[in-house]
Parts: structure tokens; C-alpha cells; sequence
């Protein structure tokens, strides 16, 4: 029989459940490390355009605010997915969660358009090393957010089914963590790829 904790947020009531977190935590640093990689492999070769365009030449502001918005705003309705499950409103969390998803799916639909005028301009990952380096990064970022939009529909799917338990609010909550930190990770790009390379 599982002890559950009732003084802890649901996601935290079991043994278990704070192990998964903390694994969870741990598999974040893994990921940082990934993204950390990308980026220094990003400003190595941010300069060698060869015969290829540079940033300045490629970079569109308006499709790189609009997937800003839509991925912060994702990380707020995440956030009142969260808060509604704490205070067990399953219906409220649902509705956030699918929000989120919708924004996510969005954010994904922006990013194919930019990749195909990429393409379009002729900066193909086979044209530089710096369009091999920026592909390479964002398009981890965008399998990252796809991933994400499985398993946040697993999520969603799951608690409709079973409710709010234990386990389905562990889940939930670990998803939470996956889906801020892809904010996080865009916000370096937003400020570190994109704004630094249109100047």
C-alpha cells in the first residue's frame, strides 16, 4: 500500500512521486548540457556563412515574435494547469493543459513556415556551417515541442480517464517542468540567436 502524504501537493504525496521529480530534475541537466552544446557549437560557426546568407539576411522579426508569444504564453496557461490541479479542478487543468498544447502546436506550424523560407532563401543545413548549426539547433527545439505535444496529450488523455491521483498529478507536474524549460531554452534563442544575429 502507498503512503501518501496529505500535508504535500498531490504531485509531491508519495515516496515515489518526489523521486520521479527529482529524477526528472536530474534528466534536466542532461537536456541543459545537450542545449548548452548546440549553442557553443552555434557561436563557433556563427561567422562562417561561406557563400551562404548570414543571420541578418535570413532572420524575419515578426515569425520570431509571434513564436515567442505563443510559447510564453504557453508557459503561463502551464502554470494555471498546474494551480487548477493543486486545488483539484480537473475541468480547469484539462481546459490549461489543452490550451497549452493548442499554443505548442501553433509555435510548431510557425516554425515549419520559417524552415521552408530558410530553405527558400537558399540557407539549407547544407549551405554553411552557420545554417547547418542554426538548423540543427532550432530543429531540436522544435522535435523537443513535438514530443512534448505527445505527451502532453497522453497526459490530458490520462486524466480524463483515471482523474486526479497521485500518479496522473506526478505526471502532470514532471510535464510541466519538460514544457517550461523548452521556454527557457527559446528564450536563449529568441535573445542570443535571433536578436544578436539581426544586428
Amino acid at each position: 500500500m502507498m503512503k501518501v502524504d496529505h500535508t504535500q501537493p498531490l504531485e509531491y504525496s508519495t515516496g515515489q512521486n518526489s523521486l520521479n521529480i527529482l529524477g526528472f530534475w536530474i534528466f534536466l541537466g542532461a537536456e541543459i548540457m545537450l542545449f548548452a552544446t548546440l549553442f557553443a557549437s552555434y557561436f563557433t560557426l556563427e561567422g562562417r556563412t561561406g557563400s551562404g546568407p548570414s543571420g541578418a539576411e535570413i532572420f524575419e522579426i515578426t515569425p520570431v515574435l509571434i513564436e515567442t508569444l505563443l510559447l510564453l504564453t504557453s508557459s503561463f496557461t502551464i502554470g494555471l494547469g498546474i494551480h487548477a490541479m493543486r486545488i483539484g479542478r480537473t475541468k480547469a487543468m484539462l481546459t490549461f493543459f489543452s490550451i497549452t498544447l493548442l499554443l505548442g502546436l501553433a509555435f510548431l506550424g510557425v516554425e515549419i513556415y520559417e524552415f521552408m523560407h530558410y530553405v527558400h532563401v537558399g540557407a539549407g543545413i547544407q549551405t554553411s556551417g552557420f545554417t547547418a548549426a542554426l538548423l540543427t539547433t532550432l530543429g531540436t527545439h522544435g522535435a523537443h515541442v513535438t514530443f512534448g505535444l505527445f505527451w502532453g496529450l497522453f497526459i490530458v488523455l490520462q486524466v480524463k480517464k483515471r482523474g486526479l491521483t497521485p500518479a496522473t498529478a506526478n505526471k502532470s507536474f514532471i510535464f510541466s517542468l519538460y514544457w517550461h524549460f523548452l521556454d527557457v531554452v527559446w528564450i536563449f534563442i529568441f535573445s542570443f540567436i535571433y536578436l544578436k544575429g539581426m544586428m
